[in-house]
């Protein structure tokens, strides 16, 4: 749990290693592993793989371990010190024990191309989705479309939140966050909340089978570390965007539950699979 004044109000960057680090667990016990069975029929041979936005690598050293190799992984990011990390602790066995090897990438994903994807197996995102705009999600969509290439992108945030024991303050915090989420890169509307939902129209319109799970955290006193960090920055989101918010007495009470083990919050989330549609394939669209 944090120390120093515990009122304070945090907003450290999404980016930040410190924070990536804390949520990885939580991350790989929150993404779908129906998704993954629905995916290995689709993969086969030498593998290629991109990951876009891979901070600290949390997606690879999830997923390589899982699938059956030999893969190669392509890290992007548009943070070389993140992209030297992950590729200093990725993974490099997988599940067959064949050899994972990685490379990276110092690149923004808006500048991805299908002609990049022509030769690759499958490309990954983890947390990414409602940081993008629409256009984004759509030049993305297409790219994977164009190449024939699957997309697994995971915990996309919804905006919903759980609390127990729950407050009278909670909905108008999820708004301001949801809020927030939409419009706090100057110049840009981002999808946050509504990522998950237009990504999943984006590539079922360009053909592909898209299948949707509900990925939640689902923290407790376990997780006191987390959710005190995530809660922080939760609140101070929310308030930068309604300043009329009283966001100290707000977090006052959430940290007081928390410091006697009653807090519990379910966080949601959803992952998206995209498989192009094949040659043989007379179907198409969105499932859940």
């Amino acid at each position: 749990m944090s120390t120093g004044d515990p009122l304070t109000l945090t907003d450290a960057p999404r980016y930040a290693s410190s924070w990536l680090g804390l949520r990885e667990p939580a991350d790989a016990a929150a993404r779908s592993q129906s998704l993954l069975s629905l995916l290995r029929p689709r993969l086969s041979g030498d593998l290629l793989i991109r990951d876009l936005g891979t901070g600290t690598g949390s997606m690879q050293r999830w997923l390589a371990p899982q699938l059956p190799g030999p893969q190669r992984w392509i890290l992007q990011d548009h943070d070389a010190d993140l992209l030297a990390f992950a590729a200093s602790q990725a993974a490099t066995t997988a599940s067959d024990g064949s050899a994972v090897t990685v490379m990276t990438r110092h690149a923004d994903l808006t500048e991805l191309t299908s002609g990049d994807l022509l030769s690759t197996s499958l490309v990954t995102a983890s947390a990414l989705l409602d940081l993008l705009s629409r256009d984004e999600v759509d030049r993305l969509a297409a790219a994977c479309s164009s190449a024939g290439c699957p997309a697994l992108l995971t915990l996309s945030v919804t905006g919903a939140v759980e609390f127990t024991p729950s407050d009278e303050s909670d909905a108008e915090f999820a708004d301001g966050f949801a809020a927030h989420l939409r419009s706090h890169v100057p110049g840009r509307e981002l999808l946050g909340p509504d990522a998950g939902e237009y990504a999943a129209q984006a590539f079922a319109s360009r053909g592909a089978t898209v299948h949707v799970a509900s990925t939640p955290w689902r923290l407790d006193s376990s997780h006191a570390a987390l959710i005190d960090e995530w809660l922080r920055g939760w609140v101070a989101a929310a308030a930068a965007q309604r300043p009329s918010l009283d966001a100290t007495d707000y977090l006052t009470r959430r940290l007081d539950a928390l410091a006697t083990g009653e807090l519990r919050v379910i966080l949601h989330h959803t992952d998206l699979l995209a498989l192009p549609r094949r040659a043989n394939d007379s179907t198409s669209g969105a499932q859940r």
